[in-house]
């Protein structure tokens, strides 16, 4: 071999060796610093996690509603609370007792682990039940219902444990079960079976209009689990049978009494049957036509001083468009339809089906709830009690509901975390 192809061999000799050199530099650089993180062991998931942080345009819309309703439920309850109770301040300082039990509560379940409602979604639904029948139990209050358990400084609402503990278990059995949604038997039975023992408990209160609002997140909530949509055609004619059956029969005696008058506010005469049974509404559409375009302003409501019975509570909306008018109405509706556009937004984005689906059934409560009592305030709809969430008077109804909006916030603590 020539002296000059030896020498260009050993040069590309020593290349290779020095390339090998400087990869195995590379290779020792990158177990140093990069392997450690490659084989870190994924850890267990504890009960409590902080994530990437709270959705700020979340929170902030929460906050603003709260403010909005504090301010509202003040100024629709000072003339019926100096006269019920000679402090005009009486529901105000209750409620921001409320509100700040209801943070707290926020607080923490936004904190809290989401995916552990998983394994206690039954254990939940159980303690639902055991609510509802305590409060058969109990003396009847205001008008022969048994609907609250006195628990000192308020009084807890089975019926808003019920609802959280509806969402929680369909949003755990469509996720355990996502691939046989499909079947009646992973969907309409279990449906019919939880649905029907709560509706049942709620019945002998009676609350009807809690049996339509857990009817209709129940509906949702298999319908968004994967259930075919011809099984609700099979529902809603079967419980329109059972709705027949019961009216006949005279099992919903309470609920007829309520539909008394029922788009018939406007039309009755003093001193006619339905003079006193559309007492309420009637004044509910005079509070709302007062208001005009821009309202008459904040803390001016005429209906508010004893026309409209317990104006702080499921009538509120009709004083808001009264005192803020019809602009001020639909900028609050607005907020409201950000919340639900937003939590549903966050929901989409977790990393599981059951934090997507549990997120997507509270944020949809919300919704439901504000387009039931717009419809019941305006006579859409029979006065059946429903309350204007963050707006309405009420202990563990608001406590409740920020509870849940503190799971959403924990669906999105974790909902862009990206996976090891």
């Amino acid at each position: 071999m020539a002296p000059y192809k030896k020498m260009m061999l050993k040069a590309d000799i020593n290349r290779i060796y020095d390339d090998e050199y400087i990869d195995s530099q590379k290779a020792k650089k990158e177990k140093f610093f990069v392997r450690p993180s490659r084989q870190r062991k994924m850890k267990k998931p504890g009960w409590f996690s902080v994530g990437m942080g709270i959705d700020l345009p979340f929170c902030i819309i929460i906050l603003v509603l709260l403010t909005i309703g504090t301010i509202m439920m003040f100024s629709a309850s000072y003339a019926f609370s100096y006269y019920t109770t000679g402090d005009s301040y009486h529901y105000l300082f209750r409620q921001l007792l409320f509100i700040g039990l209801g943070l707290i509560a926020m607080i923490f379940m936004s904190f809290f682990n989401y995916n552990k409602f998983h394994k206690i979604a039954p254990l939940v639904l159980g303690v639902s039940y055991i609510c509802l029948v305590l409060v058969l139990m109990l003396p009847a209050g205001d008008g022969g219902v048994k609907r609250w358990i006195p628990l000192g400084i308020f009084n807890l609402q089975p019926s808003e444990i019920a609802k959280f503990s509806i969402i929680l278990f369909f949003a755990h059995w469509s996720s355990k079960y996502y691939n046989k949604m499909q079947f009646a038997r992973y969907s309409v039975l279990p449906g019919l079976v939880v649905f029907g023992t709560t509706a049942l408990l709620l019945y002998f209160e009676p609350h009807y209009s809690g049996i339509v609002i857990i009817g209709i997140l129940t509906v949702l909530m298999l319908y968004i689990g994967g259930m075919k949509a011809k099984y609700l055609l099979i529902g809603f004619v079967g419980l329109a049978g059972i709705v027949l059956l019961l009216a006949v029969t005279g099992g919903l005696s309470y609920a007829m009494s309520r539909m008394d008058g029922w788009g018939q506010a406007l039309q009755s005469v003093r001193g006619d049957d339905l003079w006193d049974a559309t007492w309420q509404t009637r004044n509910s559409l005079y509070a709302i036509g007062s208001g005009g375009l821009w309202g008459l302003g904040l803390g001016q409501s005429r209906q508010k001083y004893l026309y409209l019975p317990e104006p702080q509570n499921d009538f509120i909306f009709a004083i808001v468009v009264e005192e803020l008018g019809l602009i001020g109405a639909m900028l609050i509706l607005i907020i409201f339809a950000l919340l639900v556009w937003r939590g549903i937004t966050l929901s989409l984005r977790a990393k599981d089906k059951f934090g997507k689906m549990l997120g997507i059934g509270l944020t949809s409560q919300i919704g439901i709830q504000v387009v039931l009592n717009i419809l019941v305030i305006t006579d859409w709809l029979p006065n059946t009690g429903i309350s204007l969430p963050f707006f309405s008077y009420g202990g563990s109804s608001l406590i409740m509901l920020l509870a849940q909006m503190g799971i959403v916030l924990s669906i999105s603590r974790t909902a862009n975390i990206e996976r090891q």
